[in-house]
């Protein structure tokens, strides 16, 4: 059941790229879309948990060549209970072009854990990263494309501290519900998103699969300028796991700024 609205997000996506793109365009697309579904319908004993994430993005350009990234991020724990992940992310980027950019940064990751029996212990995980974004436009669509590497240095409890490596692929579409905008200033707008995770180093140390976890994303925000955007949506989180597979409903507010 899982698996199958997960897949349909992907078909979402699909058909409204389908009006806009060519064929090789679709193909590739398509052949991603059909990965995540194949990926998860792996998934066997399933925990469901529902949640609700605070996602804050800055976006400065420091010169024509230069700029900087940060994100910060506050997660809660099943049922609102308590806060559980605090996340910052600052990084440095390097415009190639106004589509293309690169960025080396670094994230703190600290994750508040509630153990039955046991008292709350955090776990610390520290990042190096490197991301790769590429910029277009379907018609009147805005689409991102973000290919991120990820060195994990991980806090594991009771156990020895990991070292590994991680991918991520995101795709992000803005669509404006005003008709006919070619430069897209003002207004409402829907906002969909998939991202999905592979292991690629240590793998057997952490789920015992490539396949890590994927991402779909559907939200409604309003665009009050060019440099400040405000949405609410929801996201599927759809984790591996070594013996149980986890689903997590998010409910998310995000505000991203631009200057």
């Amino acid at each position: 059941m899982v698996s199958m609205c997960l897949c349909l997000c992907n078909l979402l996506y699909f058909l409204i790229l389908a009006r806009h793109t060519n064929r090789k365009q679709m193909a590739r697309i398509l052949l991603l879309m059909l990965f995540c579904c194949i990926s998860m319908a792996g998934f066997a004993q399933t925990i469901t948990q529902n949640s609700g994430w605070l996602f804050l993005l800055n976006n400065t350009k420091l010169s024509e060549k230069w700029g900087t990234h940060l994100d910060v991020q506050v997660r809660s724990s099943d049922n609102w209970e308590n806060v559980r992940n605090f996340l910052f992310r600052p990084g440095l980027t390097y415009f190639i072009s106004k589509k293309q950019d690169i960025t080396l940064g670094y994230l703190l990751n600290e994750s508040h854990n509630l153990k039955q029996g046991l008292n709350e212990y955090k776990l610390t995980e520290h990042r190096i990263w490197e991301q790769y974004i590429y910029k277009h436009k379907i018609s009147t669509i805005q689409v991102s494309h973000r290919l991120r590497l990820e060195q994990r240095f991980i806090d594991r409890h009771e156990k020895d501290d990991l070292f590994s490596q991680r991918f991520r692929y995101f795709f992000r579409m803005i669509l404006p519900l005003e008709k006919g905008i070619k430069d897209f200033e003002k207004g409402m707008f829907v906002a969909l998103q998939n991202e999905f995770f592979l292991n690629l180093q240590n793998k057997d140390e952490l789920n015992k699969h490539v396949f890590d976890q994927n991402r779909a994303y559907a939200a409604a925000g309003y665009r009050f300028s060019r440099k400040f955007d405000l949405e609410a949506g929801y996201l599927n989180q759809a984790i591996k796991g070594v013996g149980n597979s986890t689903i997590n409903n998010v409910v998310q507010l995000a505000v991203y700024t631009r200057f």
